[in-house]
């Protein structure tokens, strides 16, 4: 039994590598005194940053995405922004979920034939999945979605490219609109350095290593040497390394953001906040208000949305809401664990968002919950908290790991 991160990208952010880029790239992005020089050199950083870390075959696929996704967008013509999508999205699956989807409906009935065909793929593939593709792709669908439906294309190639490739934001989010991003990148370049931008820009990085190194690092080593002992301790123990679990991945996770946050600050750009403090959610839609912004409001915006919403009956909605969340949770990586974990979050919000409903127990639950707030903190955070469980661990190891929670 092993926990499962998936910091592969994120791991960026700890080299020297790019504790010398990054400081590179902001001091010489102040000190170039005209806006179009600052907008190349952002440029040329980016790409630099991009090709060190995906290399030349992670490289390539992107660069394909980008220039379909700029064409498609600059026609303005709905066919090619559908077809730009479902491009970018066939390549999403590729690169990241084909093994797994072979191994899922092909393998189990033709073992000959999953085999062959997952030595195909592995043949056409790079060594590991093109850097940040998943970002990549939601930043893109997201751009032409709004293209498609009214909005004004990127005309500029160059602000398209750091639209694209930004890099505070390439490698663990957030998730950008580029409707947010271009006036901040407009007002950055042309704007000189302002105090206050260096001040929120420093505190968010040095609050974002904190957090990582000094928190999140020690609490990983915490969780690995108490982990296998998980059933033999105490029901205190068991709930009480839960609870470093939950902590750890808020703490790890929120830090990346805010060291993206602050670096992209010293530029002058400002990214949008990725957490708000979700522990102290009352309900399960009020903590997917403050966890991962914006990757849940994404989800909202391009999948539960178009599906239909919440305006076709209480079934449809609790199916919309379903779907949404399984395909949230295989986002984050091609395991059945991360898709059980979105059913549970997508069943956990159906369920919060109509409780009340239900004859009987219904009204008065309701009722209690909102004379007694803390009782609906406590029930959320003990359904979130479980939940990391079915996202960090193997399915049954996870089953077994919420039983004996509860004694069983």
């Amino acid at each position: 039994m092993g926990l499962v991160w998936s910091a592969r990208a994120r791991m960026i952010f700890s080299t020297y590598w790019f504790l010398f880029f990054a400081a590179l790239t902001v001091v010489v992005f102040w000190l170039l005194p005209r806006p179009g020089w600052r907008l190349g050199w952002l440029a040329v950083a980016c790409v630099a940053f991009h090709v060190h870390f995906a290399g030349p075959a992670g490289v390539t696929p992107i660069v394909v995405l980008m220039i379909i996704t700029f064409l498609a967008a600059r026609s303005r013509r709905p066919w090619a922004c559908v077809g730009a999508m479902v491009m970018c999205v066939a390549a999403l699956c590729f690169y990241k979920y084909a093994l797994f989807l072979v191994g899922a409906a092909v393998t189990p009935w033709s073992p000959a034939l999953g085999a062959v065909l997952a030595k195909d793929i592995r043949g056409w593939m790079p060594g590991a999945p093109p850097l940040a593709v998943s970002f990549f792709v939601f930043e893109f669908v997201h751009y032409l979605f709004e293209v498609r439906r009214g909005g004004e294309p990127i005309r500029s190639p160059l602000k398209f490219l750091l639209f694209a490739i930004f890099f505070p934001s390439l490698v663990a989010g957030p998730i950008k609109r580029y409707t947010q991003f271009l006036p901040s990148l407009d007002a950055a370049v042309h704007s000189p350095s302002r105090a206050e931008n260096w001040a929120e820009g420093l505190r968010r990085i040095g609050l974002g290593f904190f957090k990582k190194v000094a928190l999140a690092d020690n609490l990983t080593l915490y969780i690995g040497a108490n982990q296998q002992q998980f059933g033999a301790d105490s029901l205190f123990g068991r709930w009480f390394v839960l609870a470093t679990i939950a902590l750890r991945i808020l703490l790890d996770f929120s830090g990346y953001s805010d060291i993206a946050i602050g670096c992209a600050r010293l530029l002058g750009i400002r990214l949008p906040e990725n957490f708000n403090w979700p522990y102290a959610a009352r309900n399960l839609q009020d903590f997917w208000q403050r966890w991962h912004i914006s990757l849940s409001s994404w989800i909202r915006d391009y999948v539960y949305i178009p599906l239909g919403g919440s305006r076709h009956g209480l079934l449809r909605r609790g199916l919309n809401v379903l779907v949404a969340f399984a395909l949230c949770g295989l986002w984050h990586g091609p395991a059945w664990h991360f898709i059980l974990w979105g059913v549970y979050h997508g069943a956990g919000l159906a369920v919060s968002g109509n409780y009340e409903r239900a004859p009987g127990l219904g009204p008065v639950v309701g009722k209690m919950i909102r004379a007694e707030p803390v009782v609906g903190w406590v029930l959320t955070q003990m359904f979130v908290w479980v939940g990391w469980l079915l996202f960090f661990y193997p399915t049954m190891d996870a089953i077994r790991m919420a039983g004996q929670l509860f004694g069983l």
